[in-house]
């Protein structure tokens, strides 16, 4: 297999199964279910994690990174990581996304179709080395998650949030473009590694430390990060439960990616200038966050509010040490990516197409009702708080004590405040499942039964919560072995911390 086909072969086989179901699609009668195509998604993404494999397969074999098109495109363990993640989060955000249409939607086979290119995208941008690359994948995964925002195209909130989302965004793009430019002007390339080589020689480090805020601010939108954050509630108010549970952590997840490779690969001579940005975006994200959350009454509001927090937190993970900072980002996204996309399809199950509970008074007696899901999304949102034995807790553990190995003790301290402000709006919709007697006004519960492959969604989301949280060594190894294809000037660095270490075997 030739190195470009071999290099994008997941998003080949994803771009292949979004053409598919668009084919298909017309084919199926009106008023039909177009459950059939959600399969046929489901499929694709399976194939794409074989696919991933098979790369990984071949990357150990040839002992060093695989390259394609003209070394725009590099799969290395640090690509592999992210897309095992995506497809994974793509997976489970499918099954649980089988049974939500209550009736035979017409335009329901988009909406697998735009998730198949959605992550095309994301993944793209995973593996791109040159930032022209990344910004194809961000607008190909930016185009798709503007269109599932208003996917319920009967609702005024609907329209608003695509609306919203759409412009806030192409604005965001705009920053990063003038980034690329200006990274361009100051190094005289768009490759991260030419970059990286160029600040070495550069006449004029100022306008490389400006083209590194541009990026800041590009993909701090794409984060979520305050003071990039005001698109994020009233999106996440009308997109549908389980779009939001998707665009609240893959494209997170992907932006993540190349931030990580842009600042640590690409500008680790800048790093005393665009810490200080990163350490600014951490506290006014966590603080922010945490605060606007208290006073929601609105359960999808109070979870965007807490996800621009939780990029607050992953961003003081890139205040550690070289290999610490890239590997605690990379738990904490995956430890994030599990409980959020859990929180949020059980939001899916309780709520259905219509989501009629809205307001934490909504969830009154739920655990009555239904406590399986009562309980699973209990034990999401205590992941959320940070508690032990949950994936929340140690990917804080990594977070903060990274920080701390690299002397940011006063900004570890910071976000830890900021956990228990969190406990008191995570705590409040836990009393409201389980506490408070169920009155005559409240809002009726559907009757939708909980499908199989749904409840296979949440239970995996479940079980990759609690597996990282009581046995975090398996995935801590896989993120230490993807971060020196990442630095590789700091591989063997003698002065790295060697924090966050492995646990104890279990």
């Amino acid at each position: 297999m030739s190195p470009n086909l071999l290099s994008l072969l997941p998003e080949i086989v994803l771009t292949l199964t979004g053409v598919l179901v668009m084919v298909l699609e017309p084919v199926i009668a009106r008023g039909k279910s177009r459950k059939p195509l959600g399969w046929l998604a489901i499929l694709g993404t399976v194939a794409s994690i074989a696919a991933t494999c098979y790369q990984k397969h071949i990357l150990n074999g040839n002992g060093g990174p695989i390259t394609g098109f003209y070394g725009t495109v590099q799969i290395d363990p640090f690509s592999i990581f992210f897309h095992l993640l995506i497809a994974s989060i793509v997976l489970i955000t499918l099954l649980a996304s089988l049974d939500y249409f209550a009736s035979p939607i017409t335009h329901a086979g988009e909406y697998f179709a735009l998730v198949c290119f959605g992550a095309t995208g994301m993944m793209l941008m995973t593996c791109s080395v040159e930032l022209l690359m990344v910004f194809i994948g961000l607008e190909i995964s930016s185009i798709s998650t503007y269109i599932l925002a208003g996917f319920r195209k009967g609702q005024a909130s609907a329209s608003e949030s695509s609306l919203k989302y759409f412009l806030l965004g192409s604005f965001a793009t705009a920053f990063f473009l003038y980034g690329i430019a200006l990274c361009f002007g100051a190094t005289g390339s768009t490759s991260i590694g030419a970059i990286a080589t160029g600040l070495n020689t550069t006449a004029t480090p100022t306008l490389a430390i400006l083209a590194i805020a541009m990026v800041l601010i590009g993909l701090g939108f794409k984060v979520s990060a305050a003071p990039f954050h005001v698109w994020t509630p009233d999106v996440y108010q009308g997109a549908p439960a389980p779009v939001v549970a998707l665009m609240s952590t893959a494209p997170k997840a992907a932006a993540f990616a190349v931030l990580l490779r842009f600042l640590f690969n690409g500008t680790p001579q800048l790093r005393g200038h665009w810490i200080l940005m990163v350490e600014i975006l951490a506290i006014l994200s966590m603080t922010i966050g945490n605060l606007g959350a208290l006073l929601q009454r609105d359960v999808k509001r109070l979870l965007a509010y807490s996800s621009i927090a939780h990029a607050g937190y992953l961003l003081v993970a890139f205040t550690g040490v070289h290999q610490d900072a890239v590997s605690g980002a990379l738990f904490y996204t995956a430890a994030y990516a599990a409980m959020n996309v859990g929180a949020f399809l059980v939001l899916t199950q309780l709520s259905g197409f219509d989501e009629p509970l809205r307001t934490i008074d909504d969830f009154t007696g739920i655990a009555i009702k239904r406590p399986f899901l009562a309980a699973l999304l209990s034990f999401f949102l205590l992941s959320l708080i940070g508690i032990p034995f949950t994936s929340g807790f140690f990917g804080k553990f990594y977070a903060f004590s990274g920080a701390i190995h690299n002397g940011y003790i006063g900004l570890a301290i910071f976000g830890l405040a900021n956990s228990g402000i969190a406990c008191f709006y995570y705590l409040r919709l836990m009393v409201a499942l389980y506490s408070r007697p169920v009155t005559e006004t409240a809002t009726p519960l559907p009757t939708r039964k909980l499908s199989f492959p749904a409840a296979i969604a949440v239970t995996a989301a479940a079980l990759a919560t609690l597996a990282l949280g009581i046995a975090p060594n398996s995935i801590l190894h896989l993120v230490q072995r993807a971060t020196p294809e990442t630095l590789p000037g700091y591989a063997a660095s003698p002065t790295a911390s060697t924090a966050p270490a492995a646990l104890p075997p279990q």
